[in-house]
């Protein structure tokens, strides 16, 4: 079994003893509780984006890099079937990364999917940029302490540097195509 298809609790457990890290300092570094990093390694939860985002950072990794199965290949996939993507989402939210292998890329697309009152935790804040379009349903776009309410064929595009979430207050399903730079958030 590969590292990537360990629970991601697992692997993140893994990751902090490899780093020589006890929970209570990985929670000190990441600003959360000791109990919600026990919780999150016995794969009790499935934590939100911005939660992993935090302990990522910790063990200087980016979402993708985390999710990502090493390709042997040397030459990347060109078509990437739908069974391939790689899911990063959790809680409501699936985050579809489309994924060829190659490390080099500097752009990452995602399909993502809110469940009604899903969303994405805390403002999540990166560098780079993003731009998606509303394939479906509506989502609240909050960055910068304001508020966009977006509807089905609507676009955005922002600074990702900026602190933002994604929030499904409606009783539908909301889908996303996105894509953002760089291409490790």
């Amino acid at each position: 079994m590969s590292e990537v298809t360990l629970a991601p609790g697992r692997r993140l457990s893994e990751l902090r003893q490899q780093m020589g890290l006890s929970q209570r300092r990985v929670a000190e570094l990441s600003g959360l509780t000791h109990s919600a990093i026990s919780t999150i390694e016995q794969d009790k939860v499935s934590p939100a984006v911005s939660t992993l985002q935090k302990l990522l950072k910790v063990y200087g990794l980016s979402l993708s890099e985390f999710f990502s199965e090493p390709v042997a290949d040397d030459v990347p996939k060109v078509v990437i079937e739908q069974h391939e993507l790689i899911d990063i989402g959790g809680q409501g939210v699936s985050l579809r990364l489309i994924h060829n292998g190659n490390a080099r890329r500097t752009l990452a697309m995602l399909l993502e999917t809110y469940e009604p009152g899903a969303t994405t935790g805390e403002k999540i804040r990166h560098q780079g940029e993003e731009t998606g379009t509303l394939l479906e349903g509506e989502i609240i776009l909050s960055i910068n302490g304001q508020n966009y309410q977006l509807h089905a064929g609507q676009s955005y595009v922002i600074d990702t540097g900026h602190p933002h979430s994604f929030t499904n207050a409606s009783n539908q399903r909301c889908r996303i195509i996105s894509a953002h730079t760089p291409a490790t958030f």
